[in-house]
């Protein structure tokens, strides 16, 4: 039969199957087979370990999955092999590019060695993670990477019993659910205030977000502070203001607003997010309040805008390619079977000077 008239018959044949309800109303291996004039196992073989056929019967079956666009069915090769190649990964929010350089380069690395990455977003409240946790667990991929370290306790028992490599992000602890890569964000908090007092700061404040590690950020800097003398006199904490989850340039504008209100002596303002730090940019010169001549600020993120604004903003470095990479090379070392040595791993921080404080 002639290639042309076989493809017709192989067309016709899931036509029919179509008009007949079957859930099969798709082309099929089978029909990728008929079609390349070979087994079904051998078509198989070609898709799944080229190496194991020869080139001939290869060639003869690309041709054929072109022809039919057939997509192989990837949840019965899970099934018979046990490996998905998915690797879930959970950001708390898509609509900031707090997290993309981490999610690029995890997608890359993991897409070099054959894997594809299912992208989740959680918000910043554990019940939402807990029920996308359960979804991404009945899916059984090879891996899941998580931004964070506070779980919920059903959550972490959940991914333990799941015996799914897991790997935490953006934060630091020694006792991960499996394995990390991250920082302390208690040592930013720290580093800062001695840099701003470094530079001459004596009245300081802090705006941060509503979640777990802003929250530790801002208070180990407030406490910080405190200690180099750049608090009220008497006062326990540095002014300071809270704003939601994920943050805009409109809540740093906002939020400087209200400090000064309440302490219209601030030389400095460290922000949760360079996005918050370009408000409060944006507020203190439509203000008349000269950067940094008398107000130094200094963001988290070092965003792509934050070098091109006037003055450039300093602020926090975080090297998120570092991270999606090596969360990739965790996950791909543990599906393969190979152990992780190091399974914590601690990428540090720099702090980016530049003209704002």
């Amino acid at each position: 039969m002639e290639k042309e008239t076989l493809l017709d018959a192989v067309v016709a044949d899931v036509t029919a199957r179509r008009k007949g309800g079957r859930k099969t109303g798709g082309f099929t291996l089978r029909d990728v087979a008929k079609l390349a004039g070979v087994a079904p196992i051998t078509a198989s073989r070609a898709l799944n370990t080229p190496d194991a056929v020869s080139a001939k019967v290869l060639q003869k079956v690309q041709a054929a999955v072109q022809q039919t666009g057939y997509v192989p069915n990837l949840l019965a090769g899970a099934l018979a092999s046990q490996k998905s190649r998915l690797v879930a990964a959970v950001v708390p929010t898509l609509s900031g590019p707090m997290f993309l350089e981490t999610v690029e380069s995890l997608t890359d690395t993991l897409a070099a060695a054959g894997y594809q990455v299912m992208l989740g977003q959680s918000g910043y409240e554990n019940s939402r993670e807990d029920a996308l946790l359960d979804a991404i667990i009945g899916r059984r991929p090879d891996g899941i990477v998580l931004t964070g370290i506070n779980r919920s306790a059903q959550a972490r028992r959940r991914l333990l019993a799941s015996g799914i490599p897991v790997v935490e992000t953006w934060d630091l602890t020694p006792t991960p659910v499996d394995m990390l890569v991250g920082f302390s964000h208690e040592k930013i908090g720290i580093a800062v205030a001695q840099y701003l007092h470094a530079a001459g700061r004596r009245r300081v404040a802090a705006i941060g977000a509503s979640d777990d590690r802003s929250r530790r950020r801002v208070s180990a800097f407030s406490q910080e502070a405190v200690r180099l003398g750049m608090a009220p006199a008497g006062a326990s904490e540095i002014p300071s203001c809270e704003v939601a989850a994920p943050t805009t340039l409109g809540n740093g504008r906002s939020a400087l607003n209200g400090l000064l209100a309440r302490a219209p002596d601030i030389d400095a303002v460290f922000c949760s997010s360079d996005m918050l730090a370009l408000g409060v940019m944006i507020e203190a010169q439509a203000s008349g309040i000269s950067i940094p001549q008398q107000l130094a600020v200094i963001g988290l993120g070092d965003l792509g805008f934050s070098r091109d604004l006037q003055p450039p903003l300093t602020t926090v470095r975080i090297d998120g390619t570092v991270i999606g990479r090596t969360a990739a090379r965790f996950i791909i070392a543990r599906s393969e079977g190979k152990s992780v040595a190091e399974p914590v791993c601690d990428i540090g921080f720099t702090i980016i000077e530049r003209a704002s404080v």
